[in-house]
């Protein structure tokens, strides 16, 4: 299986510390929401063309490569909101099988081949490996169970980003 890194993540984040730990999930205008970035996808892999029309959309999914992360990875963690250990992949945690990163984050705006988005929880740098629009009928679930994580709380999901 081939991979393509089609462009970077550029962020004010430099490290993990002190990066947020999900892309916003709030509306327009909340603290996380307001961290400013842009995804510059490489010219000689994605044509201008390519991102046409991605201007409509209020919010675009991100898949990245968490290429920070170690090789290894834990088959148990412990989840932020603390409790009991759980299986790595009944988590959000960073450290995986293969280090894919899913960020759903807020579109600004787009010039060529640069978005200019808001609500990123991704550490300059971070290669990209391709954007998808957020469409609320096929990507939004708010009925949806969150397992072991509706336990817990947490911040309000809101029925559509």
């Amino acid at each position: 299986m081939d991979l393509q890194v089609i462009g970077r993540i550029h962020s004010p984040f430099t490290e993990r510390f002190g990066t947020p730990r999900q892309a916003c999930l709030g509306t327009a205008g909340d603290a996380a929401d307001r961290v400013e970035g842009r995804v510059e996808l490489f010219a000689h892999l994605v044509h201008p063309h390519a991102l046409r029309d991605l201007d409509g959309f209020d919010r675009i999914w991100l898949l990245t490569w968490l290429h920070l992360n170690g090789s290894k990875w834990p088959n148990l963690v412990r989840p932020p909101r603390g409790g009991p250990r759980r299986g790595i992949l009944a988590t959000r945690a960073p450290h995986r099988p293969n280090p894919i990163g899913l960020s759903a984050v807020r579109v600004l705006g787009v010039e060529g081949t640069t978005i200019h988005v808001a609500g990123l929880d991704l550490i300059d740098g971070t290669p990209v490996l391709d954007v998808k629009p957020y469409v609320a009928y096929a990507d939004a679930f708010p009925d949806a169970s969150s397992g072991w994580v509706d336990e817990y709380g947490g911040p309000p999901i809101p029925k559509k980003l």
